[in-house]
């Protein structure tokens, strides 16, 4: 099979497209046959090195932790997945992942895809998806009628948190680029701050719940917005305990596991109409180096998919 893996860490040159040997399954795995595969900023993290001592992988490694596909086979333990069954998920962070044309999964990490979008859409979905339902309603405990301050809201998670937080009845302001402000809005935004002409803590009333995508300036910055017994939950770096201590709110950072039974309620709520996922940029998979650099710009609008398969 075709697969895009990298041999040392390094810039984006180091991805090689190859043929590799298609995954052997183990008893509580099932194999995929990729149609999709996202792109995630954990994606060239890991191909840069940053993880490192944190996860220790082995070398060659393929890529890609966002997956949606159809189950090409079964190992004997496996009673919940058939072969021909549509699927989707975020698989687990230290296996080899999706950028490939087959992708061996614990039957635990995956979910049927959601009926009402292809592959491509599906693909989008699993990862940030998870991040965003992990962090507004595990760790903030997000509630109909609290207001939630998301940062970077156009993006590839807060895309997905903006939806999230509408469906749950929860008031929504976000932080974005001005060419953004009428898509959130769309999606269900209540306030959008133009972070490139206004400073955010200047204009928002206080927020129960602050959603950090962007780390530094931007959430020291938001201590200020901060309600007493609100919350500043991250997903990109561990915010202080003792500022949390000292505007009397909470704090929390979150790295998320694959979570099969979360993916099951967003495909519900994607085939009831109340979540759609957005993808910008759709690239074959031989174009994985074109991919990664486009998602270190930072300025895209929801996901980037590699497309692997159209059979």
């Amino acid at each position: 099979m075709k697969a895009v893996r990298i041999y040392a860490y390094g810039g984006p040159e180091v991805l090689a497209y190859e043929d590799v040997l298609v995954p052997a399954i183990a008893e509580d795995d099932v194999l995929i046959r990729v149609h999709a595969a996202a792109i995630n900023p954990v994606d060239w993290k890991v191909r840069e090195g940053y993880l490192q001592g944190f996860i220790d992988y082995d070398l060659p490694l393929t890529l890609g932790w966002d997956v949606s596909g159809v189950v090409e086979a079964i190992g004997k333990n496996v009673t919940t997945f058939k072969p021909g069954d549509e699927v989707y998920s975020r698989p687990d962070i230290k296996r080899d992942g999706a950028y490939a044309e087959y992708i061996a999964v614990k039957a635990s990490e995956v979910a049927f895809k959601p009926k009402t979008v292809d592959h491509i859409h599906a693909a989008a979905v699993p990862l940030a998806g998870i991040t965003a339902w992990h962090c507004l309603f595990e760790a903030a405990g997000l509630t109909a009628g609290q207001r939630v301050l998301i940062h970077a809201a156009a993006g590839g998670v807060g895309s997905y948190a903006v939806q999230f937080a509408r469906w749950k009845g929860a008031h929504v302001i976000g932080t974005a680029s001005a060419r953004n402000q009428d898509f959130l809005f769309q999606l269900g935004a209540d306030e959008i701050i133009d972070y490139q002409t206004t400073q955010f803590e200047d204009v928002v009333e206080p927020v129960d719940v602050v959603f950090d995508t962007v780390g530094g300036e931007v959430q020291k910055r938001s201590w200020q917005v901060v309600k007493p017994g609100g919350i500043l939950v991250s997903v990109v770096s561990p915010p202080s305990e003792e500022k949390a201590a000292a505007h009397q709110c909470r704090s929390a950072y979150v790295f998320i596991q694959p979570r099969a039974d979360w993916l099951s309620e967003i495909a519900q709520l994607m085939d009831a109409g109340q979540v759609k996922p957005i993808v910008e940029t759709v690239l074959p998979l031989s174009q994985a180096v074109e991919a990664h650099k486009l998602s270190q710009s930072g300025h895209t609008r929801g996901k980037i998919v590699l497309q692997v398969s159209t059979a």
